[in-house]
């Protein structure tokens, strides 16, 4: 049942991303942005990733929205389309991709109890985080301390955003000059 939520997840991501790449109006492709950055968040929610999904949905969806949003306001919601094919950056998207494939191969299978991660690090944040921390949720404990300046670094994030679109949508307009007449 759970692999079948990810493919449908899956299946839903690839279908937005063919949809932004053939749409022509931007407005619609900002939309569909959006919605795609909720559904990367839902992905990182079914892997237990909250935390991260909590900053998909903040920064992806609400805060990149809104800028693309107000730029598109700036300039135009339609895009020129150019009738060439370029093969070359064709070819550089398909090595990459294929290089992260194939580095994915090597990775350890999703749970795997003899992964590096499971067997080094996992056993000293459980351990450590009573005795160097004294917070007894292990999560909280990893968030609040060990993770504390990448926690720091999201704010960041967040605010130094969270300040453009405001002063984007704060931007005033000149004001023009009135003449009084029998001046």
């Amino acid at each position: 049942m759970e692999a079948l939520v990810d493919l449908a997840l899956l299946a839903l991501l690839t279908v937005l991303a063919i949809g932004i790449v053939r749409l022509r109006s931007l407005f619609g492709a900002a939309m569909l942005f959006g919605i795609y950055s909720l559904l990367c968040a839902l992905i990182f929610v079914v892997l237990d990733a909250v935390d991260v999904a909590f900053t998909e949905a903040a920064v992806g969806a609400g805060i990149s929205t809104i800028l693309i949003l107000s730029t598109l306001s700036i300039t135009g919601a339609r895009l020129e389309v150019k009738h060439s094919r370029p093969l070359i950056p064709f070819l550089i998207t398909a090595a990459i991709g294929a290089a992260l494939i194939y580095a994915s191969l090597d990775m350890p299978l999703v749970g795997d109890p003899n992964a590096p991660a499971n067997l080094h690090v996992a056993p000293e944040y459980i351990e450590g985080t009573r005795t160097e921390v004294q917070i007894p949720n292990v999560v909280t404990a990893v968030l609040a301390s060990y993770r504390g300046y990448d926690t720091l670094g999201e704010v960041t994030v967040i605010f130094t955003a969270g300040v453009g679109v405001l002063c984007l949508l704060s931007r005033r307009r000149p004001r023009r000059k009135t003449t009084r007449r029998g001046s």
